[in-house]
């Protein structure tokens, strides 16, 4: 069976499914395969459980409606660039070292005021996340926003051979995942795959004209930029304290979101939403609408005038520098930050967690608890820091009243999660 086929069969189903806990009947059951899990395994299950069809590369003795690869997940690949080409509609694809979900859903959030669109679901943005994204495109979507993550050099660039967008857009370019890139350049180089795509098809990008590395790496490219001046959409950051607060077009955007290094994403949503031509006040309503959740840059607050800034979802050396900043920014009479151990950072994680102490030290913030392996065995500045090796030893330690007029940082990679803090402190 040819794609063509396969894509007909796709059209008349109720959409594709790649777990049976999940699948609901009508559905294609692709049987992907990985280091703990064989799909091929479940494929009687999923036709049982009412799956029209199940795609499938190891043969299966009594299988009804079983079509057979040769590789289920370059088949789901291939169908979902099909879908997309079939579909012939504008897709936006995003990428960067930080912000990436946060910048996403506000693109969606800003696009949706004006059109049917699709993006991508929390963070499937790798091999399999950006196909089944594609796949959940339907006729009715106008735009679809894609969201694309990456550990290693080459993936962006095979990520954006799947998706096949028209137009770009990298939030920045951090110390994220050097474990994988090999370093800051290796990360330049990787998520630039995407204007290479975007470059080689005469698509378009979306610049902060502020960042010179962006500049540097789309030369030759139709850009359309934003920035406070001297910009196609003119966006100026008012302040995060803790809101962020925009201004465009002489309308002032208040945003649910904290922190500083956020008013970039919101900037790069009202862009894009004004390069298609939703309006001001629409894109305000959008932006304005939009609240975080799954524990980024969600702001909580509490009894006794106290400020909980939940950013735990993934950090790090870049992105954990910003949230201390911001924090040490914070009009409260005190700050405490709950960090986190950063997760792939390579040969140097010892040294950047150290730099994180130090930084820290550096900033006005009234106490620093550290949790994890790395931070566990770094060196604390002073008096008002305090490290630990688990997160059970912190627990176990930490029996402390928070005063009143406290803003709280919680930010730690997600294998930490650091959400546990909030139990500690309620």
């Amino acid at each position: 069976m040819n794609i063509e086929q396969l894509h007909h069969l796709f059209l008349q189903s109720t959409g594709v499914c790649t777990d049976t806990r999940k699948l609901e009947k009508g559905q294609l059951y692709f049987a992907l395969k990985g280091a703990n899990f064989n799909g091929n395994h479940f494929a009687k299950k999923a036709i049982d459980q009412g799956a029209t069809y199940a795609i499938i590369d190891e043969k299966q003795e009594n299988l009804d409606n079983a079509i057979i690869v040769e590789d289920v997940l370059q088949t789901l690949q291939e169908l979902s660039t099909y879908h997309r080409l079939y579909l012939d509609i504008p897709i936006i694809a995003l990428t960067g070292s930080n912000g990436k979900t946060t910048t996403k859903e506000l693109i969606n959030a800003v696009l949706s005021q004006k059109y049917s669109t699709t993006a991508t679901v929390g963070n499937l943005n790798n091999h399999i996340g950006v196909p089944l994204t594609l796949l959940s495109m339907t006729k009715a979507t106008e735009i679809g926003i894609v969201e694309m993550g990456a550990n290693h050099q080459g993936e962006i660039a095979a990520l954006s051979e799947i998706a096949q967008p028209n137009f770009g857009y990298i939030t920045n370019f951090g110390k994220a995942h050097l474990e994988g890139f090999g370093g800051v350049e290796g990360v330049i180089k990787g998520k630039s795959e995407l204007y290479k795509y975007i470059r080689k098809t005469n698509g378009i990008v979306f610049i902060n004209k502020e960042d010179p590395i962006q500049i540097k790496q789309s030369a030759e490219i139709d850009s359309k930029t934003f920035a406070p001046h001297n910009a196609d959409y003119s966006i100026a950051f008012k302040e995060a304290s803790p809101y962020v607060q925009l201004a465009c077009n002489n309308l002032t955007i208040q945003t649910q979101l904290t922190g500083a290094y956020n008013a970039i994403n919101v900037a790069a949503a009202i862009a894009i939403g004004s390069y298609f031509s939703v309006n001001i006040e629409a894109i305000k309503l959008g932006i304005e609408n939009y609240i975080p959740a799954n524990n980024r840059s969600q702001i909580i607050k509490k009894e006794n005038n106290n400020t909980i800034i939940l950013d735990a979802y993934n950090a790090n050396p870049t992105s954990m520098e910003a949230a201390l900043n911001n924090l040490s920014k914070q009009t409260s009479k005190h700050k405490i930050a709950f960090l986190g151990d950063m997760f792939e950072v390579g040969e140097t994680t010892n040294q950047e967690h150290q730099h994180i102490l130090n930084y820290a030290n550096s900033l006005a913030i009234d106490q620093v608890y550290a949790v994890g392996p790395t931070f566990g065995i770094s060196t604390p500045e002073n008096n008002t820091q305090h490290v630990f090796l688990t997160y059970n030893a912190f627990a176990k330690a930490y029996k402390k009243n928070i005063p009143s007029d406290t803003t709280i940082l919680i930010k730690g990679s997600r294998g930490m999660a650091m959400e546990r803090v909030l139990e500690l402190i309620e």
